[in-house]
């Protein structure tokens, strides 16, 4: 092959990693799933909620719960009471029935994860979920793979030893 074929193919393949890079930069976040119910985080935030104050770590501290409706009517009994929303939400409630929310992430089961771990080591809830506080929705913002979970271990001094997530606690 030709010194000025191999240049051009250089060439082009340079072009064609900075027109990769720009469009990863400029891509639209990929569409929330569909929930039963449309809930703005950031305008709950607003209000002064803590993700704690409405997901809580039941032992043995796994994962974080979606709240109970009871949580949500103590505000919604009046607050917002006549929207379409929250007489859904008051159905829930009426019925004892939670609310079908879709689960944005979810560990493989293999994968040993403890979110009460995590937050008593100081991580904080946007590390791996994203800037929930300022979404009107949510989608999978943050890979939640080995390699980034990794990464993060390596940041914070935390141990990447193999049975460390992938033991049976």
């Amino acid at each position: 092959m030709s010194s000025t074929k191999l240049n051009l193919i250089k060439v082009v393949l340079f072009v064609c990693a900075i027109v990769v890079s720009v469009l990863a930069q400029t891509a639209k976040p990929p569409e929330p799933p569909q929930q039963p119910l449309p809930f703005s985080h950031k305008l709950h935030v607003a209000q002064g909620l803590k993700c704690q104050g409405c997901h809580t770590s039941p032992d043995p501290g796994w994962q974080m719960t979606f709240p109970a409706t009871a949580k949500c009517m103590s505000c919604h009994e009046e607050t917002a009471a006549d929207k379409p929303a929250i007489k859904q939400l008051a159905k829930f409630h009426q019925n004892k029935e939670a609310v079908p929310w879709v689960r944005v992430y979810q560990n493989p089961d293999w994968v040993w994860f403890s979110h009460r771990a995590h937050l008593e080591a100081g991580a904080k809830c946007d590390r791996c979920h994203g800037a929930v506080s300022e979404r009107e929705a949510l989608w999978k913002e943050k890979p939640i793979t080995m390699e980034s979970c990794m990464a993060c271990h390596r940041e914070t001094n935390a141990s990447n030893a193999c049975n460390y997530c992938h033991d049976v606690h």
